[in-house]
């Protein structure tokens, strides 16, 4: 597993095999006590595992308790970031908690949380966790930007290999109870072009759905012809369970409902078929 970086937001990575793996998570929250964090050690053990890169799509910290922030709740900063240093808490306890997966993350992008505090605090907690946890840990974890682009290159064998362009985003927008995010994949295909993927967090849902495109390939020995091509649409859910009971709280209290936990698995699967190429590409949740 190699991550190249050609731009602030545009990676390669690269892996090697007919079926790859790449794990697509958002909406982490680590540092706030509603984050599920044996849920989180379980997926990021379970990637650990089985060699299966992850990619953090936005909002990797929660940081809503700082000073001059009108959103803090004294319920809602944990302990041991209960002190005058509060932010530099929260970096440092994250990269002693991240490390064993240190070079397991590729890529962590920004999400509106990280960004606020970039806005307010003028810090990039981000950026000093990265830095700091490369620097104990001798990794490569990368940041990415807001919304980005992912190229994935399968190495089938020494001769073949395979893209897969995926066009990253950490959301905008409340989601809807109804929808449930349907409408932001609907822009996005009127939005960005020649994608394989697109991710989105941020409203906390876990879902996918499959499009088709008809499009003209050109072949040198074949000419033009009618081809179909699959695009895949996810959203990452969270691992921040704010519902709990349903008796209070603001997440209950603006009639948001119970939230999925949890992100989703990419899988990329490659093979030769009537002597052409064929990629199927699906997502999936964690497993139990």
């Amino acid at each position: 597993m190699n991550l190249i970086k050609h731009g602030k937001n545009v990676h390669e990575l690269q892996l090697q095999g007919c079926q790859v793996h790449v794990a697509m998570l958002s909406d982490i929250h680590w540092d706030n006590p509603k984050c599920d964090r044996d849920l989180l050690k379980r997926h990021l053990d379970f990637c650990k595992e089985n060699y299966i890169p992850v990619i953090i799509n936005g909002d990797f910290f929660c940081l809503m308790q700082g000073r001059g922030d009108n959103r803090r709740n004294k319920e809602d900063v944990r302990p041991e970031h209960n002190n005058a240093r509060y932010l530099d808490s929260i970096v440092e306890t994250a990269v002693e908690w991240f490390e064993p997966y240190a070079n397991t993350i590729k890529l962590i992008g920004y999400g509106n949380h990280e960004t606020g505090v970039i806005k307010y605090q003028e810090t990039d907690l981000l950026r000093r966790f990265v830095d700091l946890l490369n620097y104990k840990c001798s990794s490569n974890v990368q940041t990415g930007g807001y919304g980005g682009w992912v190229i994935i290159r399968q190495f089938l064998n020494t001769t073949s290999q395979v893209s897969t362009k995926v066009k990253y985003y950490h959301g905008s927008g409340g989601g809807g109870v109804v929808t449930k995010g349907a409408l932001n994949l609907t822009r996005a295909l009127e939005m960005y072009e020649d994608f394989d993927v697109f991710t989105m967090g941020h409203i906390h849902e876990n879902s996918s759905r499959n499009d088709v495109r008809e499009c003209v390939n050109h072949n040198s020995k074949k000419g033009y012809s009618v081809k179909q091509r699959q695009l895949h649409l996810m959203l990452t859910g969270t691992y921040k369970e704010e519902y709990g009971e349903g008796s209070h709280g603001w997440h209950v209290e603006r009639g948001a409902p119970p939230k999925p936990l949890g992100g989703r698995i990419l899988k990329i699967e490659c093979k030769e078929v009537d002597n052409s190429m064929q990629k199927n590409i699906d997502s999936f949740k964690f497993p139990l």
